[in-house]
């Protein structure tokens, strides 16, 4: 049987019998049914597609490709809640950039693994190494564990295996662009926090290539050390806009533009693309203007004037959208994000008016930080952000999470968590998937069309 067949044979066999639908972040049995069947009969999804031109396989970190997959099936509100609380983890990482803190408050109860949901292969060093790097529109700096590394994964670039590689002196201008700059000899080393995670890492420099791109003495961080439980496992790749980002580092080849298209559990590859440089990039797409925050500019906002409930739009104070670059208040793009947050306001208005649109003979029940799910089937109506410039109604397969075990519906989006003081609406990724999101900084705009992501 072929391996789209047999997916889809799945997907059939699970909705007839159980009256099931497919829209949700992690579909573990769905998953590891795939898995095995694609193991036991040599098939391989794209897994080892090889990257072209200056385009970039995009993967999700629980798909059979991804080597960070669970080890164990779990059910599918185990999945959710874990969900929620590495996006919660991911909300005050976002609430500290924009407030300026340098310590990151711990999320309550048990250590949480907050890996970023998306990945992409990149092979750093001559000769060449391959990592899985989480895409993170909202950091700059690249970074990777290197030999040595304390509490860091198995999986660590080798410098001595490099002809490459060297060390960034302290008197470089790359040394005063990274947070908590110091100097041990001549080396530029450096402390920063990510997610819930402390990292000391050494500032170096080795060739970077991306699909089939060479960039020669690329900057990014060596870490030496990790504590916590929010690094993402072989090292990330900053999409932000900031100095040592990809795009700054790039401008010459990428012109500081590129997209993505994430995809979701719906697709029979569980794979995207990144798409670096101009080229190739939609033209038939709509554009809202980047807005731009001199405190934390590696952020991709943008300006959210008001959302619309089916017709109807939603009564939303002005001050709950508005863009203030002295608070850091306003709306984010983010590709780590998984459930769009609003602020409390917002997300109220929002949620009422979806709730009033269902009608009130059903019963609303709650399930961890969603409090709008229902133990009926349902249809969602639609919800359409507005920004200047350009309109975006989410598809219901983005709006809806669906039990893959039973008949349990919530609505994928949630205020920001009680212990998060943020200011920020964010875009997140199961909203954007199967959307071509293109970052084009070069003309300060942000575009989105409809596509699927395969």
């Amino acid at each position: 049987m072929h391996k789209h067949a047999f997916l889809c044979y799945i997907c059939a066999t699970l909705s007839s019998s159980r009256g099931i639908k497919i829209a949700t972040m992690k579909i573990p049995l769905l998953l590891s049914l795939f898995f095995f069947f694609s193991l036991s009969h040599g098939l391989n999804p794209q897994c080892d597609a090889v990257d072209r031109g200056s385009t970039l396989k995009v993967f999700h970190v629980s798909s059979p490709c991804s080597p960070f997959r669970p080890a164990k099936p779990i059910s599918w509100e185990e999945s959710v809640l874990e969900q929620l609380r590495e996006d919660q983890v991911r909300l005050q990482y976002l609430a500290s950039l924009v407030a300026g803190r340098s310590v990151v408050p711990i999320a309550s109860g048990r250590q949480i693994v907050q890996n970023p949901t998306y990945i992409v292969r990149a092979k750093i060093g001559t000769p060449p190494q391959t990592l899985l790097l989480a895409v993170d529109t909202s950091s700059d700096t690249a970074w990777i564990p290197c030999s040595g590394c304390l509490g860091c994964s198995s999986s660590q670039f080798v410098p001595a295996q490099s002809t490459t590689f060297g060390n960034v002196s302290c008197g470089a201008p790359q040394c005063k662009q990274v947070p908590n700059p110091t100097c041990d000899g001549s080396a530029c080393a450096f402390n920063f926090t990510y997610g819930g995670s402390s990292i000391a890492a050494d500032l170096v420099h080795d060739t970077l290539t991306l699909a089939t791109d060479p960039i020669p003495a690329y900057t990014l961080g060596c870490i030496q050390k990790a504590t916590g439980n929010s690094v993402p496992q072989q090292g990330l790749l900053g999409l932000g806009r900031g100095p040592l980002s990809l795009l700054s580092q790039t401008d010459n080849l990428y012109k500081s533009t590129f997209s993505y298209c994430l995809p979701s559990f719906k697709s029979a590859n569980f794979s995207g693309s990144l798409r670096l440089g101009p080229v190739a990039q939609p033209i038939r797409i709509k554009f809202t203007p980047l807005l731009r925050n001199p405190r934390r500019s590696s952020l991709y906002y943008v300006n959210l004037v008001a959302i619309r409930v089916g017709r109807r739009i939603v009564d939303i104070p002005p001050e709950a959208l508005a863009f203030n670059p002295t608070t850091g208040a306003g709306t984010i793009f983010d590709s780590g994000t998984v459930f769009t947050r609003l602020v409390a306001p917002a997300y109220i208005a929002v949620r009422d008016e979806f709730r009033r649109r269902l009608g009130r003979n059903l019963t609303v029940t709650t399930l961890g930080g969603f409090d709008t799910c229902y133990n009926v089937p349902i249809v969602s109506p639609t919800i359409t952000f507005m920004f200047s410039g350009m309109n975006v109604t989410i598809p219901q397969d983005n709006l809806l999470i669906h039990s893959t075990a039973g008949t349990t519906t919530c609505l994928a989006m949630a205020a920001a968590p009680d212990n998060v003081n943020s200011v920020l609406n964010v875009i997140a990724n199961m909203q954007q998937q199967n959307h071509r999101i293109l970052y084009d900084v070069p003309n300060s705009r942000l575009g989105v069309a409809r596509e699927l992501c395969t």
